[in-house]
């Protein structure tokens, strides 16, 4: 295959991967942009899946879309008044991390568990997937990962590691090898991130004495 029929054949999956890289770094600093990236990313990532018959995948994006829209409300706290420039006006969004609330365990665990059967059961009853198992998991996963993000809870990440280990996978298995690659790294990132953001808890607790 020539060059310029492959970059066609995968300039989709090529420019997500761009777009999640810069997003998972964005994430990483606790930055506004990882928002504004987020939502062209998940559009684009729309297109992309329902080519590739990942329709759980598909559907996860219009959801991830509305909350990039909550979670920069959310960080900006829900007001209008913190800006992305760079110029010298720039008024930095205060980064709060905050552990996941204990009573919010069991309900989130029942809800990760319902989401996943009822994903799975339409897969296998509506739609061709070959991968219902595995595409059900990491979108009934995220919808909490996503969530958790926009509240600034520490454990998210872990959330994310685990959706992102299962995504490489599957992704290669579907051929989708950039932003399986990027998955992969992901993982890395996550990690990273998780000690970024519990650093960042001792530091603001430290201030605050």
């Amino acid at each position: 295959m020539m060059i310029t029929e492959f970059l066609a054949a995968h300039w989709l999956d090529i420019t997500t991967t761009v777009l999640g890289l810069a997003y998972i770094i964005f994430e990483y600093k606790a930055s506004l942009w990882m928002w504004v990236v987020g939502f062209l990313m998940q559009a684009l990532g729309i297109v992309l899946y329902y080519q590739k018959g990942l329709y759980a995948d598909c559907g996860m994006e219009f959801y991830y879309l509305s909350m990039t829209v909550y979670g920069y409300w959310r960080w900006t706290g829900n007001r209008g008044d913190r800006r992305l420039d760079s110029g010298q006006n720039q008024k930095p969004v205060p980064v709060i991390p905050q552990h996941f609330p204990k009573r919010l365990l069991l309900p989130w665990g029942l809800l990760i568990a319902g989401v996943w059967a009822v994903i799975y059961w339409l897969l296998v009853t509506f739609t061709n997937s070959n991968v219902p198992l595995a595409d059900s998991f990491t979108t009934a996963l995220s919808i909490v990962g996503i969530w958790a993000l926009a509240h600034k809870y520490l454990e998210q990440w872990f959330i994310w590691i685990a959706v992102d280990i299962v995504t490489c996978i599957l992704y290669f298995y579907k051929d989708i090898p950039f932003k399986a690659s990027l998955y992969g790294l992901y993982v890395i990132i996550a990690v990273a991130g998780y000690f970024k953001w519990r650093q960042l808890m001792k530091e603001q607790r430290t201030e605050s004495i």
